[in-house]
């Protein structure tokens, strides 16, 4: 019996060039993070904060792996403008609401490239009186790994390809792929804008 997120990805088929990351893939990976993550926060409270929107799939997986107290705020940041390939720098868009001064904060985002989503709602969750603030990504790219920038808890280093699925777009399409895929140039040209 097939699953909705598969019949979707059917769907998707003639765009889709190669598969980086199956879906078994990341739910490895999802519960080793989740595991490392309880280890380090132990019994204490965390505030879990996703960057939106390509990170929600991944932090709905991870939260419900981890064992802690915790409550969840977002906040959204917006680094791929519409139809773009290329980060234009990270621009917070939503703030979020819930409290964080004197409280432990875990910042989740989808792709560590450039450093400057995480870099920038770190900077807010500190001037807002975070306790600690902790960072992690399922995704790094080159550029991150060459610049020396890593999450506290990290997935998978990828090649230099824009990548969908698994919460992550292209011009709003593909985030309910189970997999991280890499799509084939025509698909950049066959959606409408």
């Amino acid at each position: 019996m097939q699953t909705r997120a598969v019949i979707l990805g059917d769907m998707y088929n003639a765009d889709i060039d190669r598969i980086l990351l199956t879906h078994t893939a990341i739910a490895r990976r999802v519960g080793k993070i989740a595991r490392d993550i309880a280890a380090t926060y132990g019994n204490r409270e965390v505030v879990i904060v996703p960057v939106l929107t390509g990170s929600m799939i991944f932090m709905a997986d991870l939260i419900r792996r981890l064992p802690l107290k915790m409550r969840v705020d977002v906040v959204a940041v917006s680094s791929y403008p519409n139809e773009s390939t290329t980060s234009r720098g990270a621009l917070i868009t939503f703030r979020g609401s819930l409290p964080v001064r004197g409280r432990e904060v875990l910042i989740i985002d989808d792709i560590l490239e450039s450093g400057q989503s995480l870099a920038a709602v770190a900077q807010l969750m500190r001037r807002r009186g975070a306790k600690s603030v902790k960072t992690c990504a399922l995704l790094r790219k080159p550029q991150a790994i060459e610049k020396g920038l890593a999450a506290d808890f990290m997935g998978f280093d990828i090649p230099d390809e824009f990548v969908v699925g698994y919460g992550m777009d292209y011009n709003h399409y593909y985030r309910n792929l189970p997999y991280i895929a890499v799509l084939k140039a025509k698909a950049f040209f066959s959606l409408p804008l």
